[in-house]
């Protein structure tokens, strides 16, 4: 059928496949549990991402012209998913170098449990607002800061809130990060009138979230001994590995090369195989214990061992199974279920808005939204919204800003008003979908599920609420002068 016959989707089949996901989703949690996303999840993304095809091709559009969208929805997930097959490998290899039981090491001797959680979110916030790499600083400081509260006998949970919460703050107030880059882009204002614009809401929201976190540390929990299960983790880890500071070297060298703006990809690949090469001259007969082949030479088993930490992680014996858990991580196959998460979600997404329920939602809800107040909050939901459906954050702030666009202008708005809406809905709660890349992608790197860890990103459960409050107070909301209209990105 030509598609040039194509009828528009009515608001109820819009709806449809969005109504099947989330039953399909609740059920999965139910019957599954905190297993949900091995398996259950996808599947509920695929069905409903089925039924969104059945409703395009309901209303004239050709399964050709649906593929073709299928195809370009998956390819925009290509570079996340290198980044994750690197980050498995580089937390493979820098446990095995040793870089990651330093790190915990001295983690465990300068941070105090009363003051870990705020600490933990400061130390990501500055050095993603020094890189402007979210995923960077949970893929090398998350994962050891993670290792640092099971050392401390605190919770992981609540470190990974502490360790996202940082780490979006500094990405989104970064003029190195490519979504701080992207929004502005989408909108039509300048970066830097951008980024001064969202001092207003993210402000507020890392105080309440440092607050927030230290209130917790003080409340107690953690112990400097770790605990028993971790109690004899330090020891277990000198007998383990020759630790020691140059064993940083990898993760300086991802940082510094991360402030130059390499991408993100090569720069963790190069972190992981760098690791490798410090396992190899550092750890030798660690390295020969993971090869775990008597047959081979030792400069065979070298390579066998560091070669097996990248596709499959390291593997620890030390005797002490809570440590050994916490030890045996990383590995390029450690993200094989995140990535199949990741693809089923974008999947989903294409059919979403190729067959045009989308859009037929969003222009529903701006027949509604007739203040600036309820404009700025329909925005705000619709970022939310496109970060559960399109499962990408990209996606979230793109789509937004290209429907939204408009009619900023035509009010008169300022464009940094939509900019600013699009970072606070977009790419803040884009980690607290759990089939979003970013879900997907720290659930995967922290090892705690989504689920675990939302109800302690207090920078990112904020943020979208300050913004709410004041779109409707009328507070720092821009108009455009009459002689500088709108016309093309100016970043």
């Amino acid at each position: 059928m030509s598609s040039t016959s194509t009828r528009e989707p009515s608001l109820l089949q819009a709806l449809v496949p969005l109504l099947f996901l989330s039953a399909a989703l609740a059920g999965a949690v139910y019957l599954y549990g905190d297993n949900a996303s091995y398996g259950a999840n996808q599947i509920a993304l695929l069905l409903a991402g089925g039924i969104a095809a059945l409703v395009g091709l309901r209303n004239g559009m050709r399964w050709a012209d649906l593929q073709e969208s299928l195809v370009q929805g998956v390819s925009l997930a290509v570079v996340p998913i290198f980044i994750l097959l690197a980050v498995g490998a580089l937390i493979g290899t820098w446990i095995l170098s040793g870089t990651v039981p330093t790190l915990i090491i001295y983690g465990m001797q300068l941070l105090h449990p009363s003051f870990f959680y705020p600490a933990a979110c400061l130390i990501c916030a500055i050095v993603a607002l020094a890189i402007g790499s979210s995923w960077t600083v949970a893929g090398t400081l998350g994962v050891a800061l993670i290792g640092v509260a099971q050392g401390l006998d605190m919770s992981p949970a609540i470190t990974a809130g502490a360790v996202i919460s940082g780490a979006y703050f500094g990405d989104k107030m970064s003029p190195l990060s490519d979504t701080t880059n992207i929004a502005p882009a989408a909108a039509g204002s300048e970066l830097f009138e951008h980024i001064r614009h969202m001092i207003w809401t993210t402000g507020p929201s890392i105080v309440i979230a440092l607050i927030a976190f230290t209130v917790i540390g003080l409340g107690g929990g953690g112990r400097m001994d770790g605990g028993d299960a971790f109690g004899d983790l330090p020891v277990l880890l000198d007998a383990q590995f020759d630790l020691g500071l140059h064993l940083l070297i990898p993760m300086l060298v991802v940082f510094v090369l991360a402030m130059r703006r390499f991408p993100a990809y090569p720069t963790i690949l190069i972190g992981a195989l760098l690791g490798a090469v410090f396992a190899v001259v550092f750890q030798p007969d660690v390295v020969v214990r993971l090869a775990g082949n008597e047959a081979l030479s030792r400069p065979m088993a070298l390579l066998s061992g560091a070669w097996t930490a990248l596709f499959d992680g390291f593997k620890a014996d030390t005797g002490n199974a809570a440590v050994d858990d916490l030890l045996s991580r990383g590995g390029m196959i450690s993200m094989l279920n995140t990535i199949w998460l990741i693809v089923c979600a974008m999947a989903f997404g294409a059919m979403m808005e190729k067959a045009g329920l989308l859009e037929r939602m969003i222009r529903s809800v701006l027949k509604a939204a007739r203040s600036t107040g309820s404009l700025i909050a329909a925005t705000l939901g619709t970022a939310v919204g496109a970060n559960a459906i399109a499962a990408d954050q990209y996606m979230a702030i793109v789509l937004t800003g290209r429907l939204y666009r408009p009619e900023y202008e035509q009010r008169g708005l300022a464009p940094v008003n939509l900019s600013r809406a699009l970072e606070d809905g977009g790419t803040i709660t884009s980690p607290l979908v759990p089939w979003n890349t970013c879900g997907a992608y720290m659930a995967g790197t922290l090892g705690v599920a989504t689920l675990d860890y939302l109800p302690y990103a207090f920078f990112n459960l904020v943020s979208p609420l300050v913004a709410l409050v004041l779109a409707y107070a009328g507070f720092k909301i821009l108009r455009l002068r009459p002689a500088e209209p709108v016309t093309a990105p100016r970043a």
